[in-house]
């Protein structure tokens, strides 16, 4: 058997979640399927998959095999354009990344719109909240709301978030008052899994040169945006996430921002590729279609965060009120 063909069903295997889905892909039997991923596990000598009558996992082997597996099938299958000269124009599938919420809110609509103007590129998005190696993964593009690194990523900043703390107007206005951070102690919070958990770190305050750090023991924590801010909102306690994750909330006066002059320096973000990848033209295309309409995104977003609604908005219907 042609091992770069196995590695063709191995991968179609992992993307579609079940030999069953890498069957109907590949338009092979499923014993044809089940034939190529053992013949790879006989080549390397160890298993590559934990299989269940429903689903497969990858062991701990295959998952280094299966960013090899990515990387190679992505570099033959941009030789094979090279040598038909296609280089000059976008074509093929454009891998994409970026955190969930991110991806979905912001990200997914400027990729609908690329992949309807450029009808020769399909786009895979990969919505993750993990660092992911765009080299090892085989990733040709990241939008990352971080302070990057050095490394051999090509990165061009598209905006700056903030890391802000906020609570419903009615949840303020029935509990003790917010001025300085360790007034969080007094309160209820909601906790985001990934973005501190047990403390909330703030700048040193002036004269002195260590940061302060507000030890929590959060009455909820929950591993989704969206959970915590539809909590929040409800009038179950005070947060801390990044400011576009609450525009809309702040701009319709849902949501106050409290402990603003405490805040940390902003975070920028970046749509970043691997060196060198910026020459396949479907990457180039997609960066310069995303660049502007990234950018433009970002910046409306900043202003709805700072926006202060003169309003204070009523409980919403059909939810619990805290008070």
């Amino acid at each position: 058997m042609d091992r770069i063909d196995a590695m063709k069903v191995f991968v179609a295997a992992l993307d579609e979640g079940s030999l069953a889905g890498a069957s109907r892909k590949t338009g092979r039997s499923a014993a044809a399927v089940s034939r190529a991923i053992a013949f790879l596990e006989q080549h390397v000598g160890v298993p590559l998959l934990h299989r269940t009558t429903r689903s497969i996992k990858l062991s701990e082997a295959g998952e280094r095999y299966a960013l090899a597996c990515r990387k190679l099938l992505m570099d033959l299958d941009e030789a094979d354009r090279n040598a038909a000269g296609e280089r000059s124009v976008p074509r093929g599938t454009l891998t994409v990344t970026a955190t969930v919420f991110a991806g979905v809110e912001i990200l997914r609509p400027i990729v609908d719109a690329f992949i309807n103007e450029y009808p020769t590129v399909s786009v895979r998005l990969y919505l993750l909240e993990r660092p992911v190696n765009l080299i090892d993964e085989g990733m040709d593009l990241a939008l990352r709301i971080t302070h990057l690194a050095d490394s051999s990523l090509v990165a061009r900043r598209v905006g700056e978030v903030r890391r802000v703390v906020v609570a419903s107007p009615r949840y303020l206005a029935t509990h003790p008052r917010i001025v300085e951070p360790a007034d969080l102690a007094k309160h209820q919070a909601i906790a985001l899994s990934h973005m501190g958990l047990e403390s909330w770190s703030f700048p040193a305050p002036e004269g002195s040169s260590v940061p302060r750090a507000i030890v929590l023991s959060p009455r909820l924590v929950v591993n989704n945006v969206r959970g915590a801010i539809d909590s929040v909102v409800d009038g179950y306690g005070v947060t801390r996430l990044l400011s576009y994750h609450v525009a809309p909330e702040l701009k319709q006066g849902l949501l106050q921002v409290v402990l603003a002059d405490a805040e940390p320096a902003p975070i920028p973000v970046h749509l970043v590729s691997p060196n060198g990848r910026l020459s396949v033209p479907k990457v180039r295309a997609f960066v310069d279609f995303a660049l502007p309409r990234l950018r433009a995104r970002f910046a409306l977003l900043a202003k709805e965060a700072a926006m202060t609604p003169a309003k204070t908005i009523q409980p919403r219907r059909g939810r619990m009120s805290a008070e």
